[in-house]
Protein backbone atom coordinates (compact mmCIF):
# COMPACT_ATOMS: atom_id res chain seq x y z
CA UNK A 1 0.00 0.00 0.00
CA UNK A 2 1.19 3.82 -0.78
CA UNK A 3 1.26 5.85 2.13
CA UNK A 4 1.51 9.78 1.26
CA UNK A 5 2.83 12.03 3.36
CA UNK A 6 -0.52 14.28 3.09
CA UNK A 7 -3.39 14.15 1.09
CA UNK A 8 -5.01 17.70 0.29
CA UNK A 9 -7.50 15.57 -1.77
CA UNK A 10 -8.75 13.47 0.70
CA UNK A 11 -9.01 16.08 3.14
CA UNK A 12 -11.21 18.82 0.91
CA UNK A 13 -13.21 16.16 -0.68
CA UNK A 14 -16.27 16.23 1.60
CA UNK A 15 -16.66 19.98 1.93
CA UNK A 16 -15.93 20.42 -1.80
CA UNK A 17 -19.54 22.04 -2.43
CA UNK A 18 -19.33 23.83 0.62
CA UNK A 19 -16.06 25.17 -0.97
CA UNK A 20 -17.80 25.75 -4.51
CA UNK A 21 -20.51 27.69 -3.51
CA UNK A 22 -18.65 29.91 -0.89
CA UNK A 23 -16.17 30.75 -3.83
CA UNK A 24 -19.15 31.51 -5.89
CA UNK A 25 -20.44 33.88 -3.54
CA UNK A 26 -16.81 35.63 -3.18
CA UNK A 27 -17.31 35.98 -7.24
CA UNK A 28 -20.47 37.34 -7.35
CA UNK A 29 -20.13 39.77 -4.62
CA UNK A 30 -16.72 40.48 -6.22
CA UNK A 31 -14.79 40.98 -3.01
CA UNK A 32 -11.16 39.35 -4.30
CA UNK A 33 -9.23 41.68 -1.99
CA UNK A 34 -10.15 41.82 1.50
CA UNK A 35 -13.76 42.93 1.96
CA UNK A 36 -16.49 40.92 3.76
CA UNK A 37 -15.55 37.39 3.73
CA UNK A 38 -12.43 38.03 4.99
CA UNK A 39 -14.28 40.01 7.85
CA UNK A 40 -16.21 37.13 8.76
CA UNK A 41 -13.41 34.93 8.73
CA UNK A 42 -11.21 37.42 11.14
CA UNK A 43 -14.32 37.50 13.72
CA UNK A 44 -14.81 33.94 13.68
CA UNK A 45 -10.86 33.18 13.93
CA UNK A 46 -10.52 35.97 16.64
CA UNK A 47 -13.30 34.05 18.68
CA UNK A 48 -11.61 30.57 18.10
CA UNK A 49 -8.24 31.94 19.67
CA UNK A 50 -9.85 33.24 22.39
CA UNK A 51 -8.50 37.04 20.81
CA UNK A 52 -10.34 40.34 20.86
CA UNK A 53 -8.70 40.78 17.32
CA UNK A 54 -7.58 38.97 14.45
CA UNK A 55 -5.95 40.44 11.22
CA UNK A 56 -6.30 38.43 8.28
CA UNK A 57 -2.78 39.00 6.10
CA UNK A 58 -0.84 37.21 2.77
CA UNK A 59 0.92 34.56 4.40
CA UNK A 60 2.29 33.98 8.25
CA UNK A 61 5.46 35.39 6.87
CA UNK A 62 3.32 38.96 6.44
CA UNK A 63 1.92 38.08 9.96
CA UNK A 64 5.16 37.81 11.96
CA UNK A 65 6.82 41.00 10.08
CA UNK A 66 3.48 43.06 10.62
CA UNK A 67 3.46 42.24 14.15
CA UNK A 68 6.81 43.14 14.65
CA UNK A 69 6.66 46.13 12.63
CA UNK A 70 3.86 47.46 14.97
CA UNK A 71 5.52 46.77 17.95
CA UNK A 72 8.39 49.44 17.27
CA UNK A 73 11.26 46.77 16.13
CA UNK A 74 13.35 48.16 14.07
CA UNK A 75 17.28 48.57 12.78
CA UNK A 76 19.85 47.94 15.42
CA UNK A 77 17.18 46.35 17.31
CA UNK A 78 17.04 42.47 18.18
CA UNK A 79 14.79 39.66 18.60
CA UNK A 80 15.16 36.43 20.09
CA UNK A 81 14.00 33.19 18.93
CA UNK A 82 15.41 29.59 18.47
CA UNK A 83 17.35 27.89 15.39
CA UNK A 84 14.93 25.20 14.51
CA UNK A 85 12.29 26.69 13.18
CA UNK A 86 11.18 27.55 9.25
CA UNK A 87 13.61 30.59 7.78
CA UNK A 88 10.28 32.95 7.93
CA UNK A 89 10.70 33.31 11.85
CA UNK A 90 13.66 35.06 11.15
CA UNK A 91 12.82 36.72 7.63
CA UNK A 92 10.61 38.73 9.20
CA UNK A 93 13.29 39.81 12.13
CA UNK A 94 15.20 40.90 9.28
CA UNK A 95 12.55 42.56 6.88
CA UNK A 96 12.45 44.74 9.87
CA UNK A 97 16.30 45.92 10.31
CA UNK A 98 16.79 43.79 13.53
CA UNK A 99 18.89 41.12 13.99
CA UNK A 100 18.03 37.50 14.83
CA UNK A 101 19.63 36.36 18.08
CA UNK A 102 19.05 32.22 18.72
CA UNK A 103 18.34 30.21 22.19
CA UNK A 104 18.95 26.49 21.85
CA UNK A 105 15.94 24.49 22.61
CA UNK A 106 14.51 21.44 24.82
CA UNK A 107 15.36 18.72 24.19
CA UNK A 108 11.95 17.29 24.82
CA UNK A 109 9.22 19.67 23.17
CA UNK A 110 12.15 20.88 20.40
CA UNK A 111 10.61 24.29 21.82
CA UNK A 112 12.71 27.69 23.23
CA UNK A 113 14.64 26.90 26.39
CA UNK A 114 13.16 29.54 28.93
CA UNK A 115 15.85 28.23 30.94
CA UNK A 116 18.63 29.65 27.96
CA UNK A 117 16.35 33.05 27.80
CA UNK A 118 17.65 35.71 30.47
CA UNK A 119 21.60 35.48 29.45
CA UNK A 120 20.10 36.56 25.81
CA UNK A 121 18.50 39.44 26.83
CA UNK A 122 19.86 43.05 26.37
CA UNK A 123 19.23 46.56 25.95
CA UNK A 124 18.67 45.86 22.20
CA UNK A 125 16.54 42.90 22.62
CA UNK A 126 13.09 44.88 21.29
CA UNK A 127 10.66 40.90 21.17
CA UNK A 128 11.10 37.65 21.89
CA UNK A 129 9.53 35.07 19.29
CA UNK A 130 8.66 30.96 20.88
CA UNK A 131 7.74 28.91 17.88
CA UNK A 132 5.49 26.29 19.12
CA UNK A 133 7.07 23.83 16.61
CA UNK A 134 5.34 20.82 14.89
CA UNK A 135 2.02 21.74 17.15
CA UNK A 136 2.61 21.89 20.61
CA UNK A 137 3.13 25.36 22.42
CA UNK A 138 6.10 26.60 23.89
CA UNK A 139 6.40 26.33 27.64
CA UNK A 140 4.74 29.80 27.37
CA UNK A 141 4.84 30.98 31.00
CA UNK A 142 8.17 31.39 32.26
CA UNK A 143 8.94 32.90 28.87
CA UNK A 144 6.09 35.48 29.47
CA UNK A 145 7.46 35.73 32.98
CA UNK A 146 10.82 36.71 32.04
CA UNK A 147 9.69 38.99 28.99
CA UNK A 148 7.65 40.74 31.14
CA UNK A 149 10.19 41.66 33.83
CA UNK A 150 12.31 43.03 31.02
CA UNK A 151 9.22 44.78 29.67
CA UNK A 152 9.82 42.98 26.11
CA UNK A 153 6.88 41.65 23.92
CA UNK A 154 5.99 38.22 23.11
CA UNK A 155 5.23 37.64 19.43
CA UNK A 156 4.04 33.58 19.88
CA UNK A 157 4.82 32.09 16.39
CA UNK A 158 1.88 29.81 16.02
CA UNK A 159 1.95 28.62 12.29
CA UNK A 160 1.86 25.61 13.50
CA UNK A 161 -0.27 25.17 16.08
CA UNK A 162 -4.21 26.26 15.43
CA UNK A 163 -6.12 25.03 18.25
CA UNK A 164 -3.00 24.00 20.06
CA UNK A 165 -3.36 24.76 24.27
CA UNK A 166 -1.57 24.85 27.18
CA UNK A 167 -2.98 24.93 30.41
CA UNK A 168 -6.28 25.52 28.75
CA UNK A 169 -5.13 28.50 27.19
CA UNK A 170 -5.27 28.57 23.09
CA UNK A 171 -1.66 29.16 20.39
CA UNK A 172 -1.72 33.03 20.14
CA UNK A 173 -3.61 34.26 22.73
CA UNK A 174 -1.19 34.96 25.75
CA UNK A 175 1.77 37.09 24.14
CA UNK A 176 1.58 40.49 22.53
CA UNK A 177 0.56 38.97 19.46
CA UNK A 178 -0.19 35.76 18.13
CA UNK A 179 0.81 35.10 14.21
CA UNK A 180 -0.52 32.29 12.07
CA UNK A 181 0.32 30.82 8.53
CA UNK A 182 -2.66 29.16 6.32
CA UNK A 183 -0.21 27.59 4.02
CA UNK A 184 -2.53 24.76 2.51
CA UNK A 185 -1.01 21.85 4.36
CA UNK A 186 -1.31 23.21 7.63
CA UNK A 187 -3.48 22.36 10.23
CA UNK A 188 -5.79 25.07 9.27
CA UNK A 189 -4.95 25.67 5.48
CA UNK A 190 -6.31 28.13 2.78
CA UNK A 191 -6.40 27.46 -0.67
CA UNK A 192 -2.81 29.56 -1.44
CA UNK A 193 -1.27 31.87 0.85
CA UNK A 194 -2.82 33.28 3.77
CA UNK A 195 -2.17 34.03 7.27
CA UNK A 196 -3.32 35.85 10.34
CA UNK A 197 -2.34 37.76 13.49
CA UNK A 198 -3.94 37.82 16.75
CA UNK A 199 -3.95 40.20 19.67
CA UNK A 200 -5.87 41.87 22.27
CA UNK A 201 -4.18 45.17 21.70
CA UNK A 202 -6.70 47.70 20.00
CA UNK A 203 -3.92 50.01 19.41
CA UNK A 204 -1.56 46.89 17.91
CA UNK A 205 -4.51 45.60 15.74
CA UNK A 206 -5.11 49.26 14.39
CA UNK A 207 -1.11 49.91 13.39
CA UNK A 208 -0.85 45.96 11.94
CA UNK A 209 -4.19 47.16 9.74
CA UNK A 210 -2.66 49.88 8.31
CA UNK A 211 0.25 48.39 7.29
CA UNK A 212 -1.14 45.31 5.37
CA UNK A 213 -3.15 48.19 3.36
CA UNK A 214 -0.21 50.01 2.04
CA UNK A 215 -0.12 52.09 5.81
CA UNK A 216 -3.86 53.60 4.92
CA UNK A 217 -6.19 53.99 7.75
CA UNK A 218 -8.99 55.63 5.05
CA UNK A 219 -8.75 55.29 1.40
CA UNK A 220 -6.27 57.40 -0.07
CA UNK A 221 -5.27 58.51 3.57
CA UNK A 222 -1.81 57.23 4.31
CA UNK A 223 -0.54 57.77 7.78
CA UNK A 224 2.39 55.57 7.45
CA UNK A 225 4.33 53.82 4.73
CA UNK A 226 2.82 50.13 4.74
CA UNK A 227 2.84 47.39 1.68
CA UNK A 228 0.19 45.24 0.24
CA UNK A 229 -0.34 42.63 2.48
CA UNK A 230 -4.14 41.64 2.16
CA UNK A 231 -5.74 38.53 2.38
CA UNK A 232 -7.91 37.00 -0.66
CA UNK A 233 -11.61 36.93 -0.41
CA UNK A 234 -11.64 33.46 -1.42
CA UNK A 235 -9.32 32.27 1.11
CA UNK A 236 -11.33 34.05 3.84
CA UNK A 237 -14.02 32.72 2.71
CA UNK A 238 -12.67 28.80 2.59
CA UNK A 239 -11.20 29.29 5.65
CA UNK A 240 -14.26 30.02 7.53
CA UNK A 241 -15.42 27.03 6.00
CA UNK A 242 -12.34 24.82 7.05
CA UNK A 243 -12.25 26.14 10.83
CA UNK A 244 -15.53 24.96 11.48
CA UNK A 245 -14.20 21.50 11.24
CA UNK A 246 -10.58 22.39 12.75
CA UNK A 247 -11.15 21.03 16.47
CA UNK A 248 -12.48 17.52 14.49
CA UNK A 249 -9.26 17.33 12.15
CA UNK A 250 -7.48 17.70 14.86
CA UNK A 251 -8.49 15.25 17.53
CA UNK A 252 -8.16 13.01 14.22
CA UNK A 253 -4.54 14.44 14.50
CA UNK A 254 -3.86 13.39 18.12
CA UNK A 255 -5.83 9.84 17.76
CA UNK A 256 -3.23 8.89 14.72
CA UNK A 257 -0.52 10.09 16.82
CA UNK A 258 -1.64 8.02 20.22
CA UNK A 259 -1.59 4.94 17.26
CA UNK A 260 1.95 5.69 16.34
CA UNK A 261 2.92 5.92 20.11
CA UNK A 262 1.55 2.88 20.69
CA UNK A 263 2.86 0.92 18.12
CA UNK A 264 6.47 2.75 18.20
CA UNK A 265 7.53 2.76 22.17
CA UNK A 266 8.81 -0.47 22.37
CA UNK A 267 11.26 0.51 19.44
CA UNK A 268 14.35 2.13 21.39
CA UNK A 269 15.84 3.48 18.23
CA UNK A 270 12.94 5.73 17.93
CA UNK A 271 12.77 8.67 19.99
CA UNK A 272 8.82 9.49 19.96
CA UNK A 273 7.19 12.98 20.19
CA UNK A 274 6.77 14.37 23.63
CA UNK A 275 3.79 15.68 24.83
CA UNK A 276 4.25 18.20 27.78
CA UNK A 277 1.83 17.93 30.69
CA UNK A 278 -1.01 20.46 30.48
CA UNK A 279 -0.28 20.95 26.85
CA UNK A 280 -2.61 19.75 23.62
CA UNK A 281 -0.30 19.17 20.84
CA UNK A 282 -2.45 19.06 17.83
CA UNK A 283 0.49 17.08 15.26
CA UNK A 284 0.52 19.51 12.56
CA UNK A 285 3.65 17.48 12.18
CA UNK A 286 4.51 13.71 13.77
CA UNK A 287 8.25 13.65 13.39
CA UNK A 288 10.64 10.85 15.52
CA UNK A 289 14.02 10.96 15.56
CA UNK A 290 16.24 8.20 14.48
CA UNK A 291 19.96 7.80 13.71
CA UNK A 292 21.09 7.76 9.63
CA UNK A 293 17.73 9.51 8.98
CA UNK A 294 18.61 10.24 5.58
CA UNK A 295 18.91 6.60 5.10
CA UNK A 296 15.55 5.67 6.67
CA UNK A 297 14.18 8.28 4.47
CA UNK A 298 15.04 6.92 1.26
CA UNK A 299 14.15 3.19 2.08
CA UNK A 300 10.57 4.05 3.54
CA UNK A 301 9.97 5.51 -0.12
CA UNK A 302 11.23 2.87 -1.63
CA UNK A 303 8.68 0.98 0.38
CA UNK A 304 5.98 3.50 -1.11
CA UNK A 305 5.99 5.37 2.35
CA UNK A 306 6.31 9.27 2.04
CA UNK A 307 8.15 10.51 4.73
CA UNK A 308 9.36 14.39 4.75
CA UNK A 309 12.41 16.09 6.90
CA UNK A 310 11.35 19.01 8.35
CA UNK A 311 13.92 22.04 8.84
CA UNK A 312 17.32 19.86 8.39
CA UNK A 313 19.36 23.37 8.31
CA UNK A 314 19.31 24.81 11.71
CA UNK A 315 18.68 29.12 10.94
CA UNK A 316 22.87 29.60 12.11
CA UNK A 317 23.48 27.49 9.78
CA UNK A 318 22.00 28.69 6.26
CA UNK A 319 23.99 30.51 3.81
CA UNK A 320 21.83 33.58 3.86
CA UNK A 321 22.58 33.47 7.96
CA UNK A 322 26.38 33.20 7.23
CA UNK A 323 26.67 36.37 8.98
CA UNK A 324 25.60 35.69 12.38
CA UNK A 325 27.92 35.27 15.12
CA UNK A 326 27.22 31.76 15.52
CA UNK A 327 28.89 28.42 13.96
CA UNK A 328 28.44 24.38 14.27
CA UNK A 329 28.12 23.89 17.89
CA UNK A 330 26.70 26.90 19.07
CA UNK A 331 23.42 24.68 19.78
CA UNK A 332 24.01 21.59 20.00
CA UNK A 333 20.51 20.11 20.70
CA UNK A 334 19.07 21.67 17.71
CA UNK A 335 21.48 20.98 15.20
CA UNK A 336 21.90 16.99 16.79
CA UNK A 337 17.46 17.15 15.87
CA UNK A 338 18.01 18.25 12.97
CA UNK A 339 19.85 15.70 11.48
CA UNK A 340 17.47 13.16 13.37
CA UNK A 341 13.98 14.23 12.30
CA UNK A 342 11.78 12.10 10.50
CA UNK A 343 8.50 13.56 9.73
CA UNK A 344 5.75 10.41 9.36
CA UNK A 345 2.57 10.90 7.63
CA UNK A 346 -0.02 12.82 9.50
CA UNK A 347 -3.35 14.39 8.31
CA UNK A 348 -7.05 13.87 9.42
CA UNK A 349 -7.97 11.57 6.88
CA UNK A 350 -5.06 9.52 7.76
CA UNK A 351 -6.55 5.33 8.15
CA UNK A 352 -5.56 3.30 10.89
CA UNK A 353 -4.11 0.58 8.39
CA UNK A 354 -2.03 2.87 6.84
CA UNK A 355 -0.31 4.23 10.32
CA UNK A 356 -0.32 0.68 10.72
CA UNK A 357 1.96 0.04 7.64
CA UNK A 358 4.23 3.32 8.32
CA UNK A 359 4.72 2.64 11.95
CA UNK A 360 5.78 -1.64 10.79
CA UNK A 361 8.19 -0.80 8.11
CA UNK A 362 9.70 2.23 10.18
CA UNK A 363 10.59 -0.36 13.15
CA UNK A 364 11.75 -2.86 10.56
CA UNK A 365 14.83 -0.21 9.37
CA UNK A 366 15.66 1.09 11.94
Amino acid sequence: MQVPFLDLKAHHHPHREEFDQAIGEVIDAGAFAGGQFVGQFEEAFAAYCESKYAIAVGSGTDALWLALLALGVGPGDEVITVPDTFIATAEAITYCGATPVLIDIDEQTYNMDPGLLEAAITSKTKAIIPVHLFGQMADIDPILAIATAHGIPVVEDASQAHGAKNKGRRAGSLGAAGCFSFYPGKNLGAFGEGGAVVTNNFELASKIRMFRNHGQGEKYHHQVVGWNCRMDGIQGAVLSIKLRNLDRNNDLRRQRAAQYDRLLHAVNEIVRPHCAEESEHVYHIYAVRVSERDAVLQAMSKRGIACAVHYPIPLHLQQAYNELPYERGSFPIAERCASEFLSLPMFPELTESQVDIVAENLSQLV
